[in-house]
């Protein structure tokens, strides 16, 4: 019998007026793997540090094991910005303490690429949110716990770092894991169990996400558990599990005989029949074509000789590795960005609309739904549906009390969703998100889901949520840092197996000729040195920039011409780095 690591007994936690906890008694055993979902703000990490004892409940006990060591990871970065990232991860451990340990090593390579100074150097203050969200589950990884608490774990990860995150943990047996994201391919990934939190109180189902879903449509069958509109958005994703991502339900956990009895008369998520007849009425036969197409971002080649045609009604994902270039292809496709060679044609009747990661800056006194208003009253989705300004900042997660509250008082991911209300508003035909899920809950991710369902357009998404990418796109598209535009027929999958042949492929490092291999080692020793000295000043001018970007956030011409050269820089340094990389092994061997 696995042994009980943690359990909470009748614990009631509440905020102000807001009850979170309401008599909830649960617990977590040696081994288990839960997914804890729920809509923002329902105490999802409450629950969590509840659990992990950071947070003391208002009444009720937390009971934990005697030898049970637990670790947490929070969306709160609390280190000292002056602190090394060594320092963060490793404290006062001596390198020849834990470089001979396999599963450090597996971590350090996993999450950073490498274990060498260069890396553990870095002030914690100079890091990006991505490396942060890295330090922090390092710190956590290496060492032996017996639970681990991860709060949005997936957070400013891209694909690959998500997919090596649920490898490492599926390899760590009898590690207890609870975790709380909005990243459903994650939690398929990894859990076994999961805790809905609701109203105060938590409903537990056997399985992961998929097995979640389905269990859900279950209890609605049997009981009035939830309304017309959530109960036909939950057949229509298992509609989806089944027909649109077959491979998803060759999992035991999934109840395959049941979600089949479930969605005898549920229709594809799509009709894409009727969508691209309306996509062809609003756009015509030409959307883009890229013809030799160059595009620079100073000194910098990101695209060379590239070929694209988008058509109407097609709907492509975007993925690639950090600093290839998927944002500027977006920005180059609308219109922001000039290409340096070759032509672009646009249709004529193209309409698009771009969601970019910045915020627009709105007037902080205007109220949600007024905001919404100023672009429509009402917006035309195709096949003669039709929503008002009210209906949409429902269903996009604005309930028709916070449709009243000033722009001013909006969290970022509220603001965000208001930014996309505002775009959809517009009836664009050829509509551009650059990653639309952060800060989104899984219930309103869903909504958005089915509202891009019937969006009657040309969409390209570029976004490190996989679930969300293969639940709305058709095709995929990659970008694999060689200035080149690869079609991905397998998509994710694809993309994830060339980027596993291309690191297992050595940088070639050039020979000197007619020289000893002392000489060689003294010249890869300069390199290194070299090599390090550029990374430092990389890193010291990227710090810069992104304290500038803060500084002009309401300067848009200054703001671009900073995030031009801060994707420019980094896109540099991660070269520089496996240059760095592949030295010091030749060196080391």
């Amino acid at each position: 019998m696995a042994r009980n690591v943690v359990n909470i007994e009748e614990v009631f936690k509440a905020f102000d007026i807001k009850e979170l906890l309401v008599g909830v008694s649960l617990g977590v055993s040696e081994g288990e793997r839960i997914g804890i979902v729920g809509r923002n703000g329902s105490g999802k990490s409450t629950l969590m540090k509840v659990i992990a004892g950071t947070e003391l409940p208002d009444s009720g006990q937390v009971r934990k094991s005697n030898s049970a060591r637990i670790g947490i990871l929070s969306q709160v970065d609390i280190e000292n910005p002056e602190s090394t990232v060594g320092e963060v991860i490793l404290g006062d451990t001596a390198k020849h303490e834990w470089a001979s340990e396999p599963n450090i090593r597996e971590v350090f390579t996993g999450l950073f690429g490498s274990f060498d100074d260069h890396i553990f150097d870095r002030k914690f203050g100079q890091l990006s949110g991505g490396e942060r969200r890295r330090v922090g589950l390092a710190k956590l990884l290496i060492n032996e716990l017996d639970l681990i608490l991860l709060d949005e774990p997936t957070n400013h990860l891209d694909v690959e770092g998500v997919a090596w995150l649920a490898n490492h943990l599926n390899n760590r047996k009898g590690l207890a894991i609870t975790v709380v994201t909005h990243d459903r391919w994650f939690l398929d990934a990894v859990t076994d169990r999961t805790w809905e939190v609701v109203d105060g109180k938590v409903e537990e189902y056997e399985g992961g996400y998929s097995a979640f879903v389905l269990a859900k449509a279950e209890r609605a069958r049997q009981g009035s558990v939830m309304d017309a509109r959530r109960n036909a958005l939950v057949r229509k994703e298992l509609a989806w599990l089944r027909r649109g991502a077959p491979a998803r339900t060759t999992k035991p956990k999934f109840r395959v005989e049941a979600a089949n009895v479930l969605i005898a008369g549920e229709p594809e998520p799509r009709n894409q029949g009727e969508l691209l007849k309306f996509a062809l009425n609003r756009l015509g036969k030409t959307v883009y074509e890229a013809h030799h197409l160059q595009v620079k971002l100073g000194s910098k080649e990101l695209f060379s000789d590239l070929y694209w045609n988008i058509g109407p009604g097609e709907r492509i994902g975007v993925v690639g590795i950090n600093g290839a270039g998927k944002t500027t292809l977006m920005r180059t496709l609308v219109g922001e960005i000039h290409p340096t060679a070759g032509k672009l044609v646009t249709g004529v009747t193209v309409k698009p609309a771009f969601l970019t990661q910045h915020l627009d800056e709105l007037d902080p006194t205007w109220r949600v739904l007024e905001a919404v208003e100023k672009i429509a009253n009402r917006v035309e989705l195709g096949g003669g549906r039709e929503l008002s300004a009210s209906q949409l900042c429902e269903r996009l997660g604005f309930d028709r009390e916070s449709q009243w509250t000033p722009v001013g008082e909006l969290s970022g991911g509220e603001r965000r969703r208001l930014q996309l209300t505002r775009l959809l508003m517009d009836s664009p035909n050829v509509l551009l998100l650059d990653e639309p899920t952060n800060d989104f809950d899984i219930e309103t991710l869903t909504e958005l889901e089915d509202l891009l369902d019937s969006y009657g357009g040309t969409l390209i998404v570029i976004s490190h949520d996989r679930y969300f990418l293969e639940r709305v796109c058709d095709r995929f598209v990659g970008l694999l840092g060689d200035k080149s535009l690869r079609d991905l027929p397998r998509g994710v999958d694809e993309y994830l197996e060339l980027r596993e042949a291309a690191m297992r492929t050595p940088i070639s490092i050039p020979k000197i000729k007619g020289s000893s291999s002392a000489a060689e080692e003294r010249q890869l020793k300069k390199d290194k040195t070299r090599l390090e000295r550029q990374i430092q000043k990389a890193d010291t001018r990227i710090s810069e920039l992104e304290a500038e970007q803060d500084a002009e956030a309401f300067n848009q011409e200054k703001l671009e011409a900073v995030s031009q050269e801060l994707n420019t820089l980094r896109s540099e340094k991660n070269k520089l780095e496996e240059e760095w990389l592949q030295i010091t092994l030749t060196l080391e061997e």
